[in-house]
């Protein structure tokens, strides 16, 4: 399972990696520190929170494909039925031809059945219609967490009200048998929890907010968000970019940087081997350096040692700023881990599908299944 950890289900990919229509704001990023070439280099991220997050959506709710409505005609109970809009954003009701709702609020749906009704009756009709399901519009929540599923969004839903409809995080507590020993060892690992939206890693301190009870971390989330708690007790090193096989590595004491590459079966011809980048730490904190990984592979330089939870990136060019090239290494490491997770979580399977790698300056791009090289 460890070996197809960056498989990939179509559905999910379009969801998490291009997002919905919605903008996302950008927090203003700090002054871009340079990177120079060729040389081993180190630079440590910031969690910042941009205030419009923490303010739900000004937007009314909108209809879309799935979502299920009651409409009655006041006045006349036997007209009462419920009609799902269709994948062509379409409502059917009584006499009428499809009526194009995708993207109405229910005031202006209501509004619309009234005017194309009355072109059938003499008395101008009055239209009750109800929300009674949401299909078009969700969020993710997955991982650690008690009933880990998708979940609709009827309206303005902060991070912590999405936690609470998964149940929370799982802590050993979970379990009847633990509860009488008092034990509450929490099982999810807050520094490498995040929130994806529109294919980016948002700077979410997930200690803050469910450990010490920070709001300031309590965004309000839009549709299609994906949240995903790891497991605390992990101990693999994550080999991403221009790697043969993307993956996950078996961390071993003593495990460097040429291991995990060599442990993605190697780099793709054309990388750029001078800037393997190395990112430990929390997520809203992270720490980057940059190892000139041909010099060691010359013998000129001593490798890397390597921690549980690092994740090596091997670029297909340089980068010329070190905050810049974080956020690229970030988005990849949570857009593949959504990816690995919405694919358990459909039970698409995994084996032979292909790998996953984001080529730098680019978007997501899919690429064949490679075997792993012989050994002789």
């Amino acid at each position: 399972m460890k070996n197809t950890w960056l498989m990939a289900a179509g559905g999910l990919l379009v969801i998490v990696l291009t997002g919905c229509q919605y903008p996302l704001p950008r927090p203003p990023a700090p002054a871009p520190v340079p990177l120079e070439t060729g040389v081993i280099a180190s630079y440590t991220g910031t969690n910042r929170i941009d205030p419009a997050w923490l303010k739900p959506a000004p937007e009314l709710f909108t209809l879309g494909p799935g979502d299920r409505v009651e409409i009655e005609l006041i006045g006349e109970v036997a007209s009462r039925t419920t009609a799902i809009v269709g994948p062509d954003g379409k409502l059917y009701f009584a006499l009428l031809p499809g009526l194009d709702v995708w993207g109405l609020t229910l005031a202006q749906t209501k509004a619309l059945i009234e005017k194309e009704y009355a072109q059938y009756v003499r008395e101008a009709p009055k239209v009750s219609i109800i929300l009674r399901e949401v299909a078009s519009r969700h969020v993710w929540i997955l991982g650690r967490v008690q009933v880990p599923g998708v979940y609709p969004m009827t309206g303005p839903m902060t991070l912590l009200e999405a936690v609470s409809l998964a149940g929370g995080t799982m802590s050993l507590t979970s379990y009847r048998d633990q509860e009488a020993a008092g034990v509450g060892e929490e099982l999810t690992d807050f520094k490498r929890s995040f929130v994806v939206r529109e294919g980016k890693c948002l700077p979410v301190n997930f200690q803050k907010l469910l450990q010490e009870g920070d709001l300031s971390q309590n965004i309000y989330l839009q549709p299609d968000d994906f949240i995903y708690f790891p497991s605390a007790a992990a101990r693999d090193v994550y080999v991403l970019g221009a790697v043969t096989e993307p993956r996950m590595v078996p961390y071993h004491e003593g495990l460097t940087v040429a291991g995990a590459v060599a442990g993605a079966y190697g780099a793709l011809k054309g990388s750029y081997l001078t800037h393997v980048a190395v990112v430990r730490g929390a997520l809203t904190q992270p720490h980057l350096t940059v190892v000139d990984l041909k010099r060691v592979l010359r013998g000129e330089a001593t490798d890397t040692i390597l921690s549980p939870g690092d994740i090596v990136y091997v670029p297909l060019s340089p980068y010329r700023y070190l905050d810049h090239y974080l956020d690229v290494i970030l988005d990849t490491f949570v857009s593949s881990a959504a990816i690995n997770a919405g694919t358990s979580l459909v039970g698409v399977p995994t084996s032979g599908t292909a790998g996953i790698f984001i080529p730098v300056g680019s978007g997501v791009t899919i690429i064949p299944p490679a075997a792993p090289p012989s050994i002789h």
